[in-house]
């Protein structure tokens, strides 16, 4: 039996990839070992152009944004699903000076193209603190990581090409033109494992950094904001009642475990902001697959041609998973070249 590709994990990046080659025409076997913890399974999933305190435009928005909006919403509608949820991003300024100084960054096209040209701040006031009014970031939204997820496996299990289970690099027969596992026979097998690359013999020298994060659920009766608000942490309305508050970022103690000091610290920013009662019902931690440089790594292994990785992709897997996935499926099948930013050849001198 032979196949083109073997995607060993089924993350974000994992769904994404195998997805994007399966629409090209490929036979792909789709991987994911229930018993190992997933970054996927925590993130709240955000997409958002611009971020931090400076408003620093996402790397590639311009390519990536409208991208991912396609994408998603096109897998919606051939499947007849609903997991993508675009939504403005309410930033309420902390002060005056921060408001003068946003509005100063908005005078560049880049970042204004981003930002909603009216903002009705009276529609956020009765559930959060925002005396200073705030801006509206557009072309963002959440996409429902379990939903999404969810979907792709039963996609691949309908067409019998899902294997749920561990597979480890010594299960595999790597050759220079095909790699053997059982009694397949793959033209190539691509690594999606996250953080678990780190442990993974063939890619263990890539430069990770990663990033533990944790969230927290809570319910709000009376919360009615439908966007998603930023103000040093998010609040996500998953739906009504419902919200996703977070996150944290620790880059020591990279357990998958929970913390009271994670939760303290939320609920101190949240505390801040929400005026509106509210109680904890879940925490959860992950690791972000995050990387020295900030950037993702895609690409073959120096000295295995049937070996390939995709990931690295830390806190916006979502936003980049989608144009990656395209680029890398038009180097692996047409022989484009891959950005040189996210092409892990930066890396082979480690």
């Amino acid at each position: 039996m032979t196949a083109d590709f073997l995607i060993v994990g089924q993350g974000v990046a994992g769904s994404v990839l195998a997805w994007t080659l399966d629409q090209r025409g490929c036979s792909v076997l789709l991987a994911d070992d229930p018993a190992l913890p997933s970054a996927s399974g925590v993130a709240a999933g955000i997409v958002n152009p611009l971020t931090g305190r400076k408003l620093v435009r996402t790397w590639k928005a311009d390519d990536l944004f409208p991208f991912l909006q396609q994408f998603y919403t096109d897998i919606e509608q051939k499947l007849n699903v609903r997991f993508f949820h675009p939504k403005n991003i309410y930033r309420p300024f902390r002060s005056a000076r921060e408001q003068t100084d946003y509005l100063a960054l908005l005078e560049d096209p880049a970042t204004n193209a981003y930002v909603s040209d009216k903002v009705d701040d009276q529609l956020y006031s009765d559930c959060i603190t925002n005396p200073f009014g705030g801006l509206e970031v557009t072309q963002a939204g959440w996409l429902d990581l379990t939903e999404f997820v969810r979907v792709i496996k039963g996609y691949f299990m309908r067409k019998n090409q899902y294997f749920e289970g561990h597979i480890a690099v010594d299960d595999l027969h790597i050759r220079d033109t095909k790699v053997g596992w059982k009694d397949i026979e793959f033209g190539t097998v691509i690594f999606c494992d996250g953080v678990m690359a780190r442990d993974n013999s063939l890619f263990d020298w890539l430069p990770y950094n990663p990033v533990k994060g944790q969230i927290l659920t809570a319910v709000a009766d009376t919360y009615s904001i439908k966007n998603i608000v930023n103000q040093g942490l998010f609040i996500l309305p998953v739906r009504d009642g419902l919200l996703k508050i977070g996150a944290t970022y620790s880059w020591h103690d990279l357990d998958w475990e929970t913390t009271d000091d994670g939760r303290e610290f939320l609920e101190s920013k949240v505390r801040a902001i929400l005026k509106v009662p509210y109680q904890i019902v879940a925490q959860q931690a992950g690791i972000r697959p995050s990387t020295k440089d900030r950037r993702p790594f895609v690409g073959i292994h120096p000295t295995h041609p049937t070996v390939g990785i995709f990931g690295g992709m830390g806190t916006k897997g979502v936003s980049l998973a989608p144009y990656l996935a395209e680029q890398f499926s038009r180097h692996l099948l047409d022989g484009e070249d891959l950005n040189p930013e996210a092409n892990i050849s930066r890396c082979v001198s480690l």
